[in-house]
């Protein structure tokens, strides 16, 4: 953090983050008689890069736009989720509202690398700069996802390094960037795109590379033996829930191939023997399962028959599924070489509708041949329906705001988006929720934050519609407070 600072409006800055705005300014990429120029929480233009033209230049609004309606969708889905289970992510297999955002994450992301690599005047320098800000964005993701901060719930802090969790959002979304970056950096062929065939020649190096991990994530989901495995659970108070819990070990039988279960998958293996058990999530998705919930789809007490592996660890942001995660940011680079290359509005939009339909039905099709959505293990078919309907999002995003220039309905998203890092880390993460609830009257129940949902609920007679309003507001809020940032040029930013 200690190469951040605040990019102030009389122009000097204090040491805590990055002077955004001068930056911001200086991105490039052509777009019709001027350029666009992107911003993106976890992007930089190369050391040494100067501007390549004198035209005006427009920033790419659709970007900021469609990165802030992910960063509402998250605080919504999160909050919410409890209330509208229906909208939370799905125990396992299915594709729900929730289940979106982290590709819409990752998609963004690869629009904004292929933006800010357009030129890359030294491959060396932009190396490392992308390898500092990956392990700047890991480091950060580790201290807000890894325990240390417990959030709501429960207002403390501290984590044993023990049982610290190694994987988590930015993280995974750290890991996509590094790999985007780099492909875009070293695999682009010196070749002047003039035609469709010019434009694969440029970039069919990226494709191998994406059909490569593709590949690699699918032998091994479907031909890895995964045999029988032991784990330890915490001490909880289960005996009266299920029977079979009275020692701290349970066996998960196995010895399987192929196994897209939550026990005996490849996914949850790798992780298993890499990262270990005690560092991956403690609280798997899949507890809301009808095996091993009597609320599903909502978290709730163990079935009497439920299996053993209900109490196993599991982590959704895992090494494996992140392969097929970090493709997700080579569809979102495709789109932003699209919109370098290809001068016209019209054709953009066409180009850009023309690849997300068929990545769309593909995923519907994989889904029917077989190949279920799941999140968790980040499937094929998940990764192409949520890729396709990213684009598709983005794509209509664009027509409104850069195309027709209708900005004002769009206004809130759009300031969120251009300040994604702080919101996320002070909303999504309930560091700004977690803080205002150490100030209470005589009982940590008597806090702010609790005492606004409460009054939310008794205003709609409704404690899911209530906590529905509530969490409305919190996006509004979070909204006004990245509109004040952006009228004062303060932007956050790695």
């Amino acid at each position: 953090m200690s190469s951040m600072e605040v990019a102030a409006v009389n122009g000097e800055t204090t040491p805590l983050l990055q002077n955004f705005l001068d930056e911001v300014q200086r991105r490039e990429s052509a777009v019709g008689g001027g350029e666009i120029t992107a911003s993106a929480s976890v992007d930089d233009e190369p050391e040494g890069s100067t501007p390549i033209s004198t035209a005006p230049k427009q920033r790419l609004v659709s970007l900021d736009v469609f990165r802030g309606l992910t960063v509402a969708l998250m605080i919504l889905v999160d909050d919410a989720g409890k209330a509208f289970p229906s909208i939370n992510h799905a125990p396992w297999f299915g594709v729900t509202l929730a289940d979106f955002v982290m590709p819409f994450f990752l998609f963004g992301v690869g629009v904004s690398v292929s933006l800010v690599f357009k030129k890359v005047p030294s491959k060396p320098a932009a190396t490392k700069r992308v390898v500092m800000r990956t392990i700047r964005l890991f480091l950060i993701g580790l201290i807000l996802q890894g325990g240390y901060f417990h959030g709501r719930d429960d207002l403390t802090y501290g984590v044993d390094l023990d049982k610290i969790r190694w994987m988590g959002v930015l993280q995974r979304i750290s890991i996509g960037y590094f790999l985007a970056s780099i492909i875009e950096i070293w695999l682009v062929n010196d070749v002047v795109v003039d035609s469709v065939m010019t434009f694969v020649r440029r970039y069919y190096l990226q494709l191998v590379i994406a059909i490569s991990l593709g590949s690699v994530y699918m032998l091994l989901l479907y031909f890895l033996y995964v045999p029988s495995w032991t784990f330890q659970f915490p001490t909880l108070k289960v005996d009266s829930l299920m029977s079979g819990y009275r020692s701290g070990t349970q066996t998960v039988q196995c010895g399987v191939r192929g196994s897209l279960e939550p026990p005996c998958n490849a996914v949850g293996l790798i992780d298993r023997y890499i990262l270990g058990q005690k560092h991956l999530y403690q609280r798997p998705v899949y507890r809301r399962t009808k095996e091993c919930s009597v609320n599903a789809p909502d978290y709730g007490p163990l079935p009497p028959d439920a299996p053993g592996w209900c109490l196993a660890p599991f982590d959704p942001e895992g090494i494996l599924s992140s392969l097929m995660a970090a493709i997700t940011c080579f569809m979102g680079l495709h789109y932003g070489h699209i919109l370098v290359h290809f001068k016209g509005q019209k054709d953009r939009v066409i180009l850009w509708f023309l690849t997300s339909i068929p990545i769309l039905v593909l995923g519907i099709v994989l889904e029917v041949l077989g190949i279920p959505f799941s999140k968790p293990l980040y499937t094929l078919s998940y990764m192409s329906i949520t890729a396709g309907a990213s684009g598709v999002l983005l794509t209509i995003i664009f027509y409104i705001v850069d195309v027709k220039c209708i900005r004002k309905p769009t206004l809130l998203f759009q300031w969120m988006g251009m300040n994604a890092l702080i919101i996320y880390a002070l909303a999504a993460c309930n560091l700004f929720p977690a803080a205002l609830q150490g100030f209470y009257l005589r009982s940590p129940e008597n806090n702010l934050v609790d005492f606004t949902e409460s009054l939310f609920q008794s205003m709609f007679h409704s404690k899911k519609w209530g906590t529905l309003g509530f969490v409305m507001l919190e996006i509004l809020f979070w909204g006004g407070i990245a509109g004040l940032l952006h009228m004062k040029r303060v932007y956050i930013k790695l």
